[in-house]
């Protein structure tokens, strides 16, 4: 059962060839023999799991089931839920037990989906390895001495393990496209303000988006019909109808026009990774795309601008957990100064610091014109090179990461180079577009990702050319081995 797809787990449990309760059983028996290996889950729920798949048998029972219904699925753990630990990652909140849910949890709650557990993730989504969880690193299936990709790397390594058909990702710099690439799997950013933030713990809150993290893409846009939609409780919520993602899946490609930036296809992209994804493209020419160059001259601007603006949300947002009303809080502190200072320094690691650090002086008084204003001005910069592209094209062709997954621990010590690993995948975020990684191959056994980034609320059609590559391609069905 674990290697069949959504739509496939959805017929068997409507034609009651499995139930709900024996389908999770069978899950979170993979959970309990495999993660101690993997380490992609934080918090495992079989009591509440299977309290879910009993009331969804019985919605399949009675006929008023959904698509989803009874469909076992895995949080990421920035998604707060109620009574169930939500940490992101951090010691600052490893007692936090969440009183409501994210609009996320409750919609796929609403959908009778069954939620196993909440996956392991770079503490407060700050990472692009999965190695600044507290709760330690995530390996990749695909090879235990690899990283999956972060932040969302424990979903990723849930889902390309056959832990959970499906898991949801938060994509705030490349955190659902990047473990996507890195784990062989398929993972949607959508556009700005299509999935709501409430209840998804912020980073940083002009570039977050939740999103589904699937074997492909079919199920990923069954998975993203759910959880789009507005949401009147998240202010940036973009109040617009939603597609059916499914109806246009298997569209005609003729005529497709696909761009391909010659700065992200130059020569300081690995060869290896330029022939893998040249093939990959080929096979949509096969299917009637007519392919040709575009131009994001601003794209080399992405890293910096993003490493201003990011720290400096972060810095914001994350000044709430103080030791004072809810999470960590240091033992016998003198007074409320070191209440404050040994709270916070206990509580967030290294890599959380340091971006507080920067964040804090890029806003601090005399140098916010400098940079954060700055860095503001060059993002809408690289907004417009979008739009430009987008009049020529109508999507765009590009590596989801530099390379194939890294070794464990070979990038910690150098912060600069572990940002790196996010080159072709931050403008996005900067201009709010949505963005689709698939398997497209393989280097040295590790899967590699074509991303394909399209016009604002082009989710449709992303979904459409990647379900068409994948009916020609077999990527996405590849397996890890002892999986």
């Amino acid at each position: 059962m674990h290697n069949k797809t959504l739509a496939q787990l959805s017929h068997a449990l409507h034609a009651k060839e499995i139930s709900s309760v024996e389908l999770t059983q069978h899950f979170l028996n993979r959970i309990s023999r495999f993660d101690e290996q993997l380490n992609s889950f934080i918090t495992v729920t079989p009591e509440r799991a299977l309290e879910q798949a009993r009331a969804a048998d019985q919605r399949l029972q009675s006929g008023t089931a959904g698509f989803l219904t009874g469909i076992p699925l895995a949080q990421k753990d920035i998604f707060c839920t109620l009574g169930v630990k939500t940490s992101c990652g951090s010691k600052m909140l490893d007692n936090f037990i969440s009183p409501y849910n994210a609009t996320t949890v409750e919609k796929l709650d609403a959908a009778g989906m069954v939620m196993l557990g909440k996956t392991n993730m770079d503490e407060f989504a700050m990472g692009s390895s999965n190695e600044t969880s507290f709760y330690g690193a995530v390996k990749n299936p695909w090879d235990l001495k690899a990283v999956p990709g972060g932040s969302s790397g424990g979903s990723a390594a849930a889902v390309a393990a056959r832990l959970a058909p499906v898991a949801t990702g938060t994509d705030t710099g490349g955190s659902i496209r990047q473990p996507a690439a890195l784990c062989g799997i398929t993972g949607i950013k959508p556009t700005y303000g299509r999935v709501s933030r409430y209840g998804m713990i912020a980073f940083a809150s002009s570039l977050d988006q939740g999103g589904p993290m699937t074997r492909n893409a079919e199920d990923a846009a069954y998975l993203l019909k759910e959880m789009a939609g507005f949401d009147l409780r998240d202010s940036t919520s973009v109040d617009s109808p939603v597609p059916d993602y499914v109806a246009s899946l298997n569209d005609s490609l003729e005529g497709l026009r696909i761009g391909l930036p010659k700065e992200f296809f130059s020569k300081d992209l690995n060869s290896e990774m330029a022939q893998t994804l040249e093939t990959a493209i080929k096979e949509l020419e096969k299917l009637g795309a007519i392919v040709k160059e575009v131009s994001l001259p601003n794209s080399h601007l992405a890293i910096p601008v993003y490493y201003v603006v990011a720290p400096a949300e972060c810095s914001s947002n994350l000044s709430r957990f103080d030791g004072v009303r809810f999470g960590y809080r240091c033992e016998n502190p003198k007074d409320l100064s070191d209440l404050y200072k040994r709270s916070r320094g206990e509580g967030f690691g290294s890599e959380v610091k340091r971006r507080i650090m920067i964040g804090t002086y890029a806003l601090s008084a005399g140098y916010y014109d400098a940079y954060y204003l700055k860095a503001q001005q060059i993002r809408r910069l690289i907004s417009e090179d979008y739009k430009k592209a987008f009049e020529e094209v109508d999507i765009i062709a590009a590596p989801t990461s530099p390379t194939p997954a890294f070794n464990l621990g070979e990038k910690t010590d150098d912060p600069v180079t572990m940002y790196l690993s996010d080159i072709y995948t931050i403008a996005v975020n900067l201009a709010g577009i949505p963005a689709l990684s698939m398997p497209a191959g393989f280097i040295n056994q590790r899967p590699v990702g074509l991303q394909l980034m399209g016009n604002y609320f082009s989710e449709a059609k992303l979904l459409n050319v990647a379900h068409r590559f994948q009916k020609e391609t077999d990527w996405h069905l590849q397996t890890p081995n002892g999986f």
